[in-house]
């Protein structure tokens, strides 16, 4: 992998990310556009799929940073909050803080994809994360749930107005962006809008929601990819972390702003335009899968 490469792969992950459009997907269809993924046991030119499922989970830390240095202020209200109110006043959930609540809510929320994430370790590190059938499978068929969730969304509750339902919900949706293609935002998103949420306030909790599984999955395969980290180059996999948290702030930064006055339906249009790409290239054996 060159320093070009890293720094190409850093900005796909950082803008995919975070819009609804699957990280997975594009730095797979870039890594193989790249020449960069090879088979398993592969050790000529191409890292084999599970180092490359490990560059991913490296390099989104960088899109981590990005949403802990966004929301630093949220992150700290809401911890303080609930340390404060949890911990030392020993209040009901229903007469703490909306912060207070938040962090109970990310907690509940999380619980689904903690679980499903680790009953599925192996077959989510293995061949099928970087299978592009799967991906762009994932691409249309979110783009169809998503805009579902467009069309039956009552659009009316705000970030104080989530219930435990909800972020249990929105969880279970999270769940499925362990499926390549998905997209965690996408998912998340697509539950916040079946429960009645509005598209910014929907955007903002998938965020705060993404960081405990974000900094969980990738400080676990941080420590497992070690041993491999000398095949990417150590100086490209911090370029393509630290351009990841960069493009991934300016994002999260334009999503949120975008989502105050439209719709996601020009990312709906996007993700089954690419995803009838990919299939068409793959059905002329253009690219493998």
């Amino acid at each position: 992998m060159s320093l070009i490469e890293a720094i190409i792969l850093g900005i796909v992950q950082g803008i995919t990310e975070f819009l609804p459009i699957s990280s997975t997907g594009h730095l797979t269809l870039a890594g193989k556009l790249m020449d960069l993924i090879g088979p398993p046991n592969h050790i000529i030119s191409a890292v084999n799929p599970e180092h490359w499922t490990a560059f991913m989970a490296v390099i989104q830390l960088g899109t981590l940073a990005a949403v802990l240095i966004y929301f630093l202020k949220d992150i700290i209200n809401i911890v303080s909050s609930f340390l404060k109110e949890n911990l030392k006043e020993r209040k009901n959930f229903a007469n703490q803080s909306m912060d207070s609540r938040l962090g109970w809510l990310i907690i509940i929320g999380t619980i689904p994809v903690v679980i499903l994430g680790l009953s599925f370790k192996h077959l989510i590190e293995g061949s099928l994360t970087k299978n592009l059938w799967v991906i762009s499978g994932s691409l249309i068929i979110l783009a169809i749930i998503l805009f579902v969730a467009e069309k039956t969304a009552k659009f009316k509750k705000e970030i104080k107005d989530i219930t435990i339902k909800d972020a249990l919900v929105i969880g279970i949706a999270q769940s499925f962006a362990l499926i390549p293609g998905s997209s965690r935002s996408g998912t998340t998103i697509t539950g916040g809008l079946f429960m009645g949420l509005k598209r910014e306030p929907a955007a903002r909790f998938s965020f705060l929601l993404s960081i405990p599984a974000v900094l969980a999955s990738g400080l676990l395969e941080l420590k497992e990819s070690l041993p491999y980290i000398h095949g990417y180059g150590v100086i490209n996999l911090i370029v393509a972390t630290v351009v990841a948290g960069i493009s991934g702030y300016m994002a999260i930064d334009f999503l949120l702003k975008f989502l105050k006055k439209n719709t996601t339906y020009v990312f709906i249009v996007y993700r089954i335009i690419l995803g009838v790409i990919i299939l068409t290239l793959l059905f002329n054996n253009i690219i493998q899968p």
